[in-house]
């Protein structure tokens, strides 16, 4: 086992039944907690995205499942960990030939945004900015405040004929 934990920990994905997104990520919390495998998966992620929902005729902006039916792990592959993790309640198994796991590609983990990639770009508070990717692509707004530690920014978008202020990566912009 000490081979494995000289390798880099790669992306990989396992499918759940419905709905038990959040307890399969629970469940896997706890295994790493009490087997001690935190130098095996180093992190479990459902991802989210933004989306605008209508409810009783009002718009609003949510947080809503990416991939339903699936967690992503990070984790360094052992077969004694696969059987650890397949066993776990709520998983169906990991996705890749015959169930067995298939790590995703760098460019995979690039395109759904789960590793932080540092942005050069120089946004200040006034800036005219274009949103690039997400659910608010298209939209231009004017940036309110800016968090160069997280990358992030509050811009304010004209959205369903008025200003509403929304967090984004610097990733999700581009200066106009």
């Amino acid at each position: 086992m000490d081979k494995v934990l000289n390798e880099e920990p790669k992306w990989y994905v396992l499918h759940t039944f419905s709905g038990y997104e959040n307890l399969v990520q629970s469940n896997l919390y706890k295994t790493i907690e009490k087997h001690q495998l935190q130098d095996y998966i180093t992190e479990v992620r459902i991802p989210m995205e933004e989306a605008i929902e209508e409810k009783n005729g009002k718009k609003k902006v949510v947080e809503r499942k990416m991939f339903p039916c699936y967690v992503l792990l990070k984790m360094r592959y052992t077969d004694d960990l696969w059987h650890t993790i397949v066993n776990t309640h709520g998983v169906t198994g990991f996705v890749g030939p015959a169930g067995r796991p298939l790590p995703l590609t760098d460019d995979e983990v690039r395109k759904m945004r789960l590793e932080k990639i540092s942005i050069d770009l120089k946004v200040d508070v006034g800036n005219k900015v274009k949103v690039v990717t997400g659910p608010l692509e298209g939209f231009v707004g004017d940036v309110l405040s800016v968090d160069t530690v997280n990358q992030k920014c509050k811009v304010s978008v004209e959205m369903f004929g008025r200003q509403t202020p929304v967090d984004l990566d610097y990733s999700q912009i581009e200066i106009i």
